[in-house]
């Protein structure tokens, strides 16, 4: 089984959590809306799998390139 590092691709600030540790999630599923300049991006899952960390918390600053998630896939 392979861990999956999901990672910020902007600097902002953690809007809001879609998934739990635990969650099985598909390709393409939006597990973090981040906000950056007014927008809200999504941080997609790049591979099927489940969620076995969450590193941020909801209103925590992060970087560009900054791990958010760990996905065993």
């Amino acid at each position: 089984m392979a861990r999956i590092e999901i990672e910020s691709d902007v600097t902002g600030t953690v809007w809001k959590i879609e998934v739990e540790e635990g969650s099985k999630v598909t390709e393409g599923q939006t597990l973090i809306i981040l906000e950056s300049m007014k927008m809200e991006i999504p941080v997609l899952a790049s591979d099927d799998g489940t969620v076995a960390e969450i590193m941020v918390e909801e209103e925590e600053a992060v970087a560009e390139g900054q791990a958010v998630i760990v996905i065993d896939a």
